[in-house]
């Protein structure tokens, strides 16, 4: 990791030097463009198949309301020659319950307590602090009942947000921009609330074929790149290439107590190799026009 120049953040290296107006391009998104556990992440194997340095702007838990609120991040993505924005997570927008700094380790407003988006979703689900006491069974499962539906207005508010950031991250961008879906799953799903799998489904969780139809007319292109190939991913050391454990909780304490050996939930090496392929002819097409 590095840090850039300007803005206190670190990011993946190596950075193009110098950011010569033009002289690269950018890749927008989160811990996906980012490329956790994977050598060569597409916004890598771009810049070799495109012969242009590449500016990866992947930033973990990221969304579009991340970048919004850094004003020199947006000067460089308007230096270089394009820019490819990730369709990022619906779960690190604020909303009237949460506050998200544009991350999805969330501040909950009532109380200032600091969750990780998954505890503070499931915790709205389960209808937490909604009744006085909640030690019997029957009243357990009333703030359930309770909490899973007002939790569907909080959906609502936080799509709606979502939208609008993405709309306005795009206004932003003025130099030619993709936007690039990357996942597991196609884009249109139905939301269920009977537990938080089924509410967030694949990464970008929370996040619907409305949605992406909402903010598609504000980019110049789009690509889309659904793929498991390679997933799980057994984990291995960089330094000996042998099977290795890790534990998320080093960084994140609320994402602690349980070791990976694979990895389920980041992009594999061989998805960001299928992610290079699906940019790489449109991206080549946003060259020949520049």
């Amino acid at each position: 990791m590095r840090e850039l120049p300007r803005t206190g953040l670190e990011f993946r290296g190596p950075l193009p030097s110098p950011l010569a107006p033009g002289s690269y391009f950018v890749c927008v998104g989160a811990a996906q463009t980012l490329g956790c556990f994977c050598e060569q992440p597409f916004p890598s194997l771009l810049a070799e198949t495109l012969g242009l340095p590449v500016l990866n702007l992947g930033y973990g838990g990221a969304g579009p309301a991340f970048f919004l609120a850094q004003p020199v991040l947006l000067e460089i993505i308007n230096a270089a020659r394009f820019a490819v924005v990730q369709v990022m997570s619906a779960r690190s927008e604020s909303n009237s319950r949460f506050d998200s700094g544009g991350l999805e380790y969330l501040r909950r407003r009532s109380d200032g307590a600091r969750l990780g988006a998954a505890e503070a979703w499931q915790a709205e689900l389960d209808g937490v602090g909604i009744l006085a006491t909640e030690r019997a069974s029957w009243l357990r499962w009333c703030a359930r009942r309770v909490g899973r539906f007002r939790a569907r207005g909080l959906v609502a508010e936080t799509r709606r947000n979502w939208i609008e950031s993405n709309r306005r991250l795009a206004a932003e961008i003025r130099v030619p921009k993709m936007l690039f879906w990357f996942s597991t799953r196609a884009p249109r799903y139905t939301t269920s609330y009977r537990n938080l799998g089924t509410l967030f489904a694949a990464f970008p969780n929370l996040v619907n074929e409305p949605m992406l139809a909402a903010v598609r007319p504000h980019f110049d292109r789009t690509a889309e790149c659904v793929s498991s190939r390679g997933s799980p991913q057994l984990l291995r050391s960089r330094f000996t290439g042998a099977p290795c454990t890790v534990d998320p909780g080093r960084d994140r304490p609320d994402l602690g107590g349980t070791l990976w050996t694979h990895n389920y939930y980041y992009p594999s090496p061989e998805m960001h190799q299928d992610a290079a392929l699906a940019l790489q002819t449109p991206l080549r097409d946003i060259l020949a026009r520049a």
